[in-house]
């Protein structure tokens, strides 16, 4: 680093960008935006600290794609249209080559989702990256957690367990083939946030979350604020080819806790009503994104997942807990 570089100069070098929509972006007390009319405002706020969510020695270009793409997939589990992000970074120490690539990756993951920096903060401390997103969803229209009805069909977005696989291969908990780990480390590091999907699902879905911290968790969090039940069918989730060459070698327990409660895979879990299946079906031939039907709704609390001689499958943890 250049000697008497100040925090203004690195947030002027990596993190201004013009902020169109905005009545005023990155440089004052504080931004200025306006709210089209018709619209709420959906504001998330997600922090991710070194040794915690993500190693020390991560790439900064693939940890700012991941830093966005976190927030961003809270917008999609809403139903919002990412609009604006605040940035606040703890930095050990102001390393010109490691913001260079951290802006780079987390402005590749804005731009295309036409996402502007609006503010934020920079200080000197343990690493630690905390964005605040706002998008907007016309009122009324969200998707929440407690809209899920008796009935509904339970349906999943792509594959689950192969960033918890590539985890638990870092950790040692497993070994994998290097193509294998190569590509759960894709999922791992490079998550798709799936916001064309959320946007796609208002006025079909009757819920919807992200599922960061283990299905059976987020799941969860859906059934206890809508007051209901949920059974799943083990065999009808959809997961990785690693995690399922997993299950064939005989590693089951480790393959089923990546798949039920093992998280970070950003795909989003939804309920909807069985006369919209037609219609789940033609967004998923559209957006060229699996979408599978795991299980439905029932009366009661809590998730039973039938496994294939349709006993209930039992896990100690049903996802990550930051204080367990």
């Amino acid at each position: 680093m250049k000697r008497g570089t100040s925090e203004f100069d690195l947030i002027q070098r990596h993190f201004t960008r013009p902020a169109p929509s905005a009545v005023l972006g990155v440089g004052d007390d504080a931004a200025l935006l306006r709210v089209a009319p018709g619209m709420e405002l959906a504001v998330s706020t997600d922090m991710l600290v070194s040794d915690t969510h993500f190693f020390p020695d991560a790439d900064p270009f693939l940890l700012g794609h991941k830093t966005l793409a976190v927030n961003l997939s809270d917008m999609a589990a809403m139903g919002a249209q990412p609009r604006w992000v605040l940035l606040s970074l703890a930095l050990p120490e102001a390393c010109e080559s490691w913001l260079e690539r951290f802006s780079a990756g987390f402005f590749a993951l804005a731009e295309p989702h036409g996402v502007e920096l609006v503010g934020g903060d920079t200080t000197r401390g343990p690493l630690n990256l905390c964005v605040t997103i706002m998008g907007e969803v016309p009122q009324g229209a969200a998707l929440r957690r407690d809209g899920a009805k008796i009935g509904d069909d339970i349906w999943l977005s792509g594959t689950l367990g192969a960033a918890a696989l590539a985890l638990a291969h870092r950790q040692g908990t497993v070994r994998l083939p290097p193509a294998d780990f190569a590509a759960c480390a894709a999922a791992l590091y490079q998550p798709l946030p799936r916001v064309a999907l959320g946007l796609a699902l208002r006025g079909v879905a009757h819920s919807a979350i992200d599922i960061s911290d283990g299905l059976l968790a987020d799941l969860g969090h859906i059934l206890e604020s809508s007051g209901i039940g949920a059974e799943i069918a083990f065999d009808a989730l959809s997961v990785s080819t690693a995690v399922r060459s997993l299950l064939s070698r005989g590693s089951g327990e480790v393959a089923r806790r990546c798949i039920l409660a093992g998280g970070d895979d950003y795909e989003l879990c939804f309920t909807a009503p069985v006369i919209h299946r037609a219609a789940v079906e033609a967004i998923s031939a559209r957006l060229n994104l699996p979408l599978t039907r795991i299980g439905s709704a029932v009366a009661g609390s809590g998730c039973i997942v039938r496994g294939p001689d349709g006993g209930a499958i039992h896990l100690e943890k049903s996802g990550y807990d930051h204080f367990r």
